[in-house]
């Protein structure tokens, strides 16, 4: 009797560890989540049009800095190897 009382009393031990590990950071983000969702309103016209700009200048910039990296790394890898 005293064995199986100290395992129920190690399962117990456990499941508040998982409890509390896993089960309540759980619960609370799913409730903080839910309100987020619940508070986010879509973008009207202007202001997704706004963000699609700013998205493809930010798009250009980045190809641009790649090609001009590129431009200069091309000649002087050629004069450190040799060719």
């Amino acid at each position: 009797v005293k064995n199986n009382f100290q395992k129920l009393y190690f399962i117990k031990q456990i499941m508040d560890v998982i409890e509390y590990y896993v089960v309540d950071p759980s619960k609370k983000f799913t409730t903080e989540a839910h309100s987020f969702i619940t508070q986010c309103s879509k973008p009207d016209s202007k202001e997704l049009s706004r963000t699609a700009f700013a998205t493809a200048i930010g798009f250009l910039l980045m190809g641009v800095i790649g090609f001009l990296v590129k431009l200069i790394f091309i000649p002087i890898n050629n004069i450190i190897v040799g060719r």
